[in-house]
């Protein structure tokens, strides 16, 4: 099956009609795994095919294997059922698919990552139809595009904690490599079109929107038929704790606030009590760990206390280019806890990926110190700047990573 869904992608790679491929796939191929899918990208990557010509025609492809997974074929025969049918009932209709039953049973879970990214899109879809609807009556209002760019919560949330996951822990970087860039030309879009708004009742602007909504109509798509099985299936139920632990830290997007996940909870408040329980002995017996630097003393709370009071959001990479420490507290730009212990270049989408390398590069090499970096971001101005960590003969140790808002100047400055 993967050789026969690689031979089809590269027919579309060079060029061949959609409709003529997808005759020959419907006629030869009775169902497909997505873990297939991924696996075929990932080999055509392998060959040489570019990241950029797999991005390219990431959304020819996915439309190639409409109602072909099992999972789709599940879905429509349970089109009249519940939203999250019993978990017996996959039994029942003989579909032995593991990860359509694996992704099928923890959407059922109340609170569950999955079940909230698979709410998320069904809400998301009405949102498009609307949309759809507006554009036919000239009806796009500012608040329907901005409804429309929550679509950037959603995608930031699976692009740090379910894309380079799959890729570290279980070697699948077919999403980090392909979806992820297209995550971010729909976002990036949608901000242009909101930023064109007033060109709104243009043929062009109108086209593009239409585009990008079947763009997003397509995410959809990769995400419920491919993304999400593949992580249903590999993910252990500790990683789904940690998920849901880090996915906290983001906002809510389509008015969908996802419920709590009970054993999550009491998986994370055991660990929070066998921790402080571990802090509270060394405070009884005096024991607590004192860090000694040049300049003084600190316990290890104070230590902790004062990096997370100073303003600023910290990173730092060591020289392996591990992950090794963020500050506590809410963040901007958002630092999971399971990026720790893993590359830095495995948190970006790909076009950022390049560029980190490359500032990391000039780091080590001794050619730079610092890269500083202006960005807005909700509407506010921040001071990303990148350090080149290094010790008193100037060998290089990391890099450290400071976010600093700078609101406060612009105000002082008027």
């Amino acid at each position: 099956m993967k050789d026969q869904i690689k031979s089809y992608l590269q027919r579309l790679n060079h060029g061949e009609a959609l409709e003529n491929v997808q005759a020959d796939f419907v006629r030869e191929c009775k169902d497909v795994d997505p873990a297939a899918i991924m696996q075929a990208e990932q080999e055509l990557l392998r060959e040489g095919t570019s990241i950029e010509e797999l991005q390219r025609l990431c959304d020819v492809h996915s439309a190639l294997f409409h109602g072909s997974t099992t999972e789709e074929k599940f879905a429509n025969a349970e089109k009249t059922a519940a939203p999250f049918p019993d978990a017996q009932k996959l039994h029942a209709k003989d579909i032995q698919d593991q990860r359509l039953s694996a992704a099928a049973a923890l959407i059922q879970i109340s609170g569950h990552p999955l079940q909230t990214f698979t709410l998320e899109n069904a809400a998301l879809e009405k949102l498009i139809a609307r949309t759809r609807q507006a554009l036919e009556n000239n009806g796009i209002t500012d608040e329907l595009l901005d409804e429309l760019r929550q679509i950037a919560i959603h995608y930031a949330r699976k692009g740090d904690l379910l894309y380079p996951h799959l890729k570290v822990q279980y070697g699948i970087s077919g999403p980090s490599a392909v979806m992820w860039t297209v995550d971010d030309e729909i976002r990036d879009e949608l901000n242009t079109l909101a930023k064109q708004k007033h060109q709104k009742e243009t043929d062009a602007w109108k086209q593009r929107l239409k585009a990008v909504l079947t763009r997003m109509e397509e995410m959809i798509y990769k995400e419920s038929n491919i993304l999400f099985p593949n992580c249903a299936l590999n993910f252990s139920e500790e990683e789904w704790y940690h998920i849901y632990r880090d996915a906290k830290d983001y906002a809510e997007c389509f008015g969908i606030r996802g419920d709590s996940w009970e054993a999550a909870e009491a998986h994370l408040a055991d660990t929070a009590s066998t921790v402080g329980t571990m802090s509270a002995e060394h405070a009884f017996t005096g024991s607590e760990t004192r860090i000694h630097l040049p300049g003084g003393s600190l316990t290890l709370s104070q230590l902790t206390a004062m990096l997370n009071t100073i303003p600023l959001e910290i990173s730092f990479v060591d020289i392996d280019n591990i992950n090794r420490y963020f500050n506590e507290g809410p963040k901007v730009f958002k630092r999971p806890g399971m990026a720790l212990g893993r590359e830095v270049f495995t948190c970006h989408p790909p076009k950022i990926e390049e560029r980190v390398r490359r500032i990391i590069g000039e780091f080590r090499a001794g050619n730079l110190d610092q890269v500083p970096v202006w960005m807005d971001k909700g509407g506010r101005t921040f001071l990303v700047t990148y350090y080149a960590v290094r010790d008193k003969q100037e060998q290089y140790l990391g890099t450290l990573e400071l976010v600093q808002d700078m609101e406060f100047a612009k105000e002082h400055f008027r």
